[in-house]
């Protein structure tokens, strides 16, 4: 069969896409910000007890982030453009409120935070021609949660990105076939390992902020601050991941799996 090749209006968006997805930024930004070596973010663990609050509300988080998914969103037709600096501006203030009560003021903070993101997240969505109406999209923009932190098992940053949808597929396909027959408040068995599977890479990064916010250093930076960078970061992975996903609709995903490769090969 014959594979045309994309325009190179396409290709341009696909490689913008792919510089989106494949860069550490977030950690990198955190580790300028508040003066540490990058090491500091990616190698140092938690202390214990930490490490399971951070998992708490993470999951937590992400429980908060499906409830709201799982809602019918703004009514807003598909194409206008994303209000991203509104939605920055929404989480400065739940993070000035989570830096003043430090890693405790997480478990609070967080939720709100990560909805607020979600409401970024779909509207970046609905820029790039997706309708959050539909569960398929709302699904979706859950995903980007997961797509701000590898796991250890994954082929470095060229099959990250596909590495993680690959992983998640199963899960998101039954949940999909779940929502489209049944209202849902995500107790099914199938939506819990769902709300896992997302939550479970989320507190990745949710882990560097974790770690930068409580840095024993002189100058760290504030909530506020640091919440800027963490939506941000996730706003980026959307911005990537919905551009990839509108070329797909349009191309069809092995072709732009394979156009994804000869630009990983180029570079």
């Amino acid at each position: 069969m014959l594979v045309t090749t994309p325009p190179d209006a396409d290709l341009a968006d696909l490689a913008l896409a792919r510089e989106l997805l494949t860069s550490p930024g977030m950690a990198v930004q955190l580790a300028n910000l508040v003066g540490a070596p990058i090491e500091y973010l990616l190698t140092r663990q938690l202390p214990a007890a930490a490490s399971r609050l951070v998992e708490s509300a993470s999951r937590k988080a992400v429980e908060t982030a499906f409830a709201a998914a799982v809602r019918t969103l703004r009514d807003r037709r598909p194409g206008v453009i994303a209000r991203e600096g509104l939605h920055r501006a929404a989480v400065l203030g739940t993070g000035a409120v989570g830096g003043f009560f430090g890693l405790a003021g997480l478990a609070v903070e967080l939720p709100l935070t990560t909805t607020a993101m979600l409401r970024s997240i779909a509207d970046i969505a609905r820029s790039e021609g997706e309708d959050p109406r539909e569960v398929d999209t709302r699904l979706a923009c859950l995903e980007v949660l997961a797509l701000g932190g590898r796991s250890r098992s994954d082929d470095g940053a060229e099959s990250g990105y596909f590495a993680t949808r690959a992983a998640l597929a199963q899960q998101i396909s039954a949940a999909t076939r779940h929502l489209a027959g049944a209202a849902a408040n995500g107790s099914a068995p199938v939506l819990v390992r769902l709300i896992e599977g997302i939550a479970s890479r989320f507190s990745i990064p949710v882990s560097q902020k974790a770690l930068a916010q409580a840095a024993p250093i002189v100058g760290a930076a504030s909530g506020a601050a640091l919440n800027l960078i963490f939506i941000s970061h996730f706003q980026r992975m959307a911005r990537g991941h919905f551009i990839v996903r509108r070329l797909e609709r349009t191309h069809g995903a092995l072709v732009i799996r394979e156009q994804w490769q000869r630009l990983g090969e180029a570079a």
